[in-house]
């Protein structure tokens, strides 16, 4: 009962003193624990597996909580993706502990218990850079860059400090199994209800220490519909070019969070206001206007709703699908500044500018090589899909990537003109016909008969030349 009334007069005078400051120092954190009724989180809602471990972390006599965006999602009534805990057992304790865990990382050493494809993730409390004693014996290792990037963090601490070095306050949220207490260590309860994304220190220093809190900033602010801090917004324009820093297959799995979790298009449109978009897909970039209006920009608006809209509908999504999109307008753009400057033919310009652009996004994002192939694809056959003569047609439609190299085909057609729209509608047709339909659709190809595709040049006769006589 002291605890409630405390917690009511804190909260009650910080409201008075309207609190209002832009950043929340390490030195500002206090200890706030809300009781089973002050808060809405049940064990219901809680992954069983995640239970198992938190109980068997106890039961080994080491403190374990659910911690960080688990319990943010459930105080906010959502359902969480992830159920990721926080202990004070070392990577290797933990591994002793569990026969399913496999540890990883080598910037940031984790644990992941393994049930099926269910994954949960254990981190040990983060202690401060500063602190040289061991934890429990075990060896620790940091290391900063010169530019104040954190390149090693296996330093171990307490859940205070852990609470400190976490990077927004709504993130340093403990749920604790045994007594079903909330531990918010940085009024991150508060920025909750106040739809607030802040970051604890200070802003310039906790990017500097890891620039993709830039996007995590941003990505909060979106899927959460909250507004980034003025404070914690303020140094990211001058910062995002850190992330050129950042090792491209990290950014490949931020990019996916970013762009592929509900929550695309909005976090686009902010992404491109904090000039990080630009740091991630500068090929993209260099086709942006004032307003808005070029086919890249359409396309990508485009391209990430509908990719919002499957999500919610449940529908599964290809990532090399949705970089196909993005990227086709810059290829094309490519294909015939190649076709100009070499005389090339402007199939094989293509293919040659879809090596260059390819080439050139993966060393920015590391898109894998199976999702760069299905890429290649998709653009080739849309070389393809508009030679319809003889049995072309038929052999088309036995090619693997058909079908998402159509889907592309019709999504072109809301930018590229009548066209395409009449050749992708060409193409629905021989789907849904039948033997003898797509028969007669071809043979009306054969004899010239639409507007959308050019004849066939008849290949001239070669004349033998004549053998001389024998005499």
């Amino acid at each position: 009962m002291r605890c409630i009334i405390f917690n009511r007069v804190a909260s009650f005078c910080r409201k008075v003193l309207n609190r209002d400051s832009s950043t929340l120092d390490t030195e500002e954190l206090a200890l706030q624990v809300y009781q089973r009724q002050e808060h809405g989180i049940s064990r219901k809602d809680i992954s069983e597996n995640a239970l198992k471990v938190l109980y068997r972390l106890n039961k080994a006599g080491y403190d374990a909580y659910l911690v960080g965006g688990g319990v943010r999602d459930l105080l906010l009534g959502k359902q969480p993706k992830d159920f990721d805990i926080a202990t004070n057992a070392t990577p290797e304790e933990i591994k002793q502990l569990f026969r399913n865990c496999r540890l990883i990382g080598r910037r940031f050493r984790l644990a992941h218990i393994l049930f099926g494809r269910d994954v949960i993730e254990v981190a040990t409390f983060r202690g401060h850079h500063a602190d040289t004693q061991p934890l429990n014996d075990k060896k620790q290792i940091s290391a900063q860059s010169q530019e104040g990037m954190l390149l090693r963090d296996n330093v171990y601490g307490t859940i205070e400090e852990d609470a400190e070095r976490r990077d927004f306050t709504i993130n340093a949220l403990y749920y604790n199994i045994q007594d079903f207490t909330v531990a918010d260590y940085a009024h991150g309860v508060e920025d909750l209800d106040n739809r607030v994304i802040r970051l604890i220190g200070d802003p310039e220093t906790r990017y500097r220490e890891d620039p993709v809190r830039m996007l995590r900033a941003v990505r909060f602010a979106a899927k959460l519909d909250m507004t980034i801090e003025p404070e914690t917004a303020k140094p990211i324009k001058l910062l995002a070019s850190l992330l050129q820093d950042i090792p491209a297959a990290r950014l490949f799995e931020e990019s996916l969070k970013l762009l592929q979790s509900g929550n695309g298009l909005a976090t686009y449109k902010l992404l491109r206001q904090y000039n990080l978009f630009q740091q991630l897909f500068p090929l993209l970039a260099e086709h942006f206007t004032e307003d808005e209006s070029s086919l890249t920009e359409k396309m990508l608006e485009h391209i990430l709703a509908a990719t919002d809209a499957r999500i919610e509908e449940g529908k599964r999504v290809n990532p090399a699908f949705m970089y196909a999109a993005m990227l086709w307008y810059p290829a094309m753009t490519r294909a015939e500044e190649i076709a100009f400057a070499s005389g090339l033919g402007y199939y094989d310009a293509f293919m040659v500018a879809a090596n260059d652009i390819l080439d050139e996004q993966v060393k920015n994002i590391a898109i894998p090589r199976r999702f760069t192939t299905t890429i290649r694809d998709i653009w080739q056959q849309q070389m393809r899909l508009s030679r319809r003569t003889g049995k072309r047609a038929f052999k088309m439609m036995e090619h693997p990537k058909f079908r998402a190299a159509f889907d592309f085909l019709e999504m072109r057609g809301h930018f590229e003109g009548p066209e395409v729209t009449e050749l992708a509608q060409w193409w629905d047709e021989f789907q849904q016909g039948d033997r003898n339909q797509r028969n007669k659709m071809v043979q009306i190809i054969n004899d010239g008969g639409s507007a959308t595709t050019r004849r066939r040049r008849r290949r001239p006769v070669r004349r033998k030349k004549p053998q001389a006589k024998s005499s």
